[in-house]
């Protein structure tokens, strides 16, 4: 049994699924945080894949910058959740109600 490109985009499918899935139905910002992060490893996933069926290297290159943003974005995105557990001692999206009103 070969692994052919439907394989790869039906398991990105499925990841990107699970994270937007949890995107919607998680309340601890933490946790939103990784689903997103799932979501984006699955566009990552099936960027390599066309980039392997059609043969080029374009693909990795694109998957390599948007690895190098998603690194940098890690840190802001944690510092950010950091802060508010520190201000308000919880990182329950419905907690965080500062602009309501």
């Amino acid at each position: 049994m070969t692994i052919g490109l439907e394989h790869y985009i039906g398991v990105s499918a499925l990841l990107f699924a699970i994270g937007f899935f949890g995107v919607l139905y998680r309340r601890n910002t933490l946790v939103i945080y990784m689903c997103l992060e799932l979501m984006l490893n699955a566009c990552n996933l099936g960027l390599i894949a066309f980039s392997r069926y059609h043969g080029g290297m374009s693909g990795n290159v694109f998957v390599f910058f948007t690895i190098t943003v998603a690194a940098a974005e890690v840190a802001v995105g944690l510092a950010i959740i950091v802060a508010l557990f520190r201000k308000r001692q919880t990182v329950q999206v419905s907690e965080l109600n500062a602009l309501k009103n």
